[in-house]
């Protein structure tokens, strides 16, 4: 089904308790969908009211739709034609094996929403049958018994993230060793291999920013070699990152103050990070302006 960009979309998720809907909704929200749970189908078309009204403030929605609406699946073909009318909407339905969704279902020690007094398999079977003309409707069917939650994130954002999305955002961050480590980067390098400017009379009241310290540091033996040594070494990181859904990243870059070293590097390496694809940067000067 093919989707038009300029127009709002809803997309309904929907399919076997256990096969991974909140998997699939987090994904969704890392993507900027705005993100409705459990909502009964007969809500639907109050959603989609409202999603028109909001016009291209709220242009991606998606709707967890489950067993728990319990019996109101049996007009669902029928309501989600009609919505058909006003915006782009379609559904996906998660599905998985029978072994798959017991051993899940076991590991969490939780009961099957229909289950009552029978077994697990009791339970699944009952809902395969609800749920078949819910099937049969559906847009897109994924069956996730051999993705892993990581997989089926990755699956969600190859078929629903917007053309140019970024697959993860890099905050290179610069900062001062003498202020304390950053508690929340991923990787760390130092910077203070390199011959401070702070001892530079012309320089010091200057920062990485400006044009004078930045040729400076980068003037520095070894200074390019290990900007573009240490941006090669991230590209497959980043690659891996996006493979594993891993969608956020900070790279701290530290010299003494952070101030003048780590501040022009962390500016340099950003800008090589940013060619890769499916990266988009911030830089973020964590120690600039302390005295």
């Amino acid at each position: 089904m093919t989707t038009d960009p300029d127009k709002q979309e809803l997309l309904i998720v929907t399919g076997m308790s256990g096969a991974g809907r909140s998997t699939v909704a987090n994904a969704l929200e890392d993507l900027g969908w705005y993100v409705v749970d459990n909502l009964p189908p007969q809500m639907l078309r109050p959603l989609v009211e409202l999603v028109e009204r909001a016009g291209t403030n709220l242009p991606k929605i998606a709707a967890v739709v489950d067993i728990r609406g319990r019996d109101l699946f049996g007009d669902f073909r029928e309501t989600v034609q009609s919505l058909r009318s006003g915006i782009q909407v379609r559904v996906v339905f998660l599905e998985a094996r029978d072994d798959v969704l017991v051993r899940r279902f076991e590991s969490v020690r939780r009961p099957h929403p229909l289950q009552g007094e029978g077994t697990l398999l009791d339970g699944i079977a009952a809902e395969r049958a609800r749920l078949l003309v819910v099937r049969e409707s559906s847009d897109i069917v994924i069956d996730t018994s051999d993705r892993n939650v990581h997989q089926l994130a990755t699956t969600t954002t190859e078929l629903f993230a917007a053309e140019g999305t970024a697959g993860v955002q890099v905050t290179v961050m610069s900062f001062g060793f003498k202020y304390g480590l950053p508690t929340d980067v991923d990787m760390i390098a130092d910077a203070r291999f390199l011959p401070n400017p702070f001892w530079i009379p012309e320089l010091r009241g200057h920062t990485g920013q400006d044009a004078e310290v930045r040729d400076f540091v980068l003037a520095q033996a070894g200074a390019t070699e290990f900007i573009e040594r240490y941006a090669a070494a991230l590209e497959p990181v980043l690659s891996g990152y996006q493979r594993e859904n891993k969608r956020h990243a900070t790279i701290g870059i530290g010299c003494t103050g952070g101030k003048h070293r780590s501040v022009a590097m962390a500016r340099e390496i950003g800008a090589r990070l940013e060619k890769l694809p499916g990266v988009v940067v911030n830089i973020k000067h964590r120690d600039l302006g302390r005295e």
